[in-house]
């Protein structure tokens, strides 16, 4: 009996985030990314970190902290 050895993968949590996000942007051009902290600061637990270098800021957008006050 024959067996096939299948190589497995370990990312975190984030790693697979950012994969994805990578992987779903270089597929399709129509894709972005916007939110506080995303492009620049690569979020705050440096999920994103290098997708505004490879993609640009035009489609990985920081957006500010909006707070309403009256």
């Amino acid at each position: 009996m024959a067996t096939t050895e299948t190589a497995v993968r370990e990312l975190t949590y984030g790693e697979a985030v950012r994969e994805a996000i990578a992987e779903e942007m270089r597929r399709d051009p129509r894709v972005f990314l916007i939110g506080e902290d995303v492009a620049e600061a690569g979020h705050p637990f440096k999920t994103l970190v290098g997708l505004v270098q490879e993609f640009g800021t035009d489609r990985i957008v920081d957006t500010p902290t909006a707070t309403s006050s009256r």
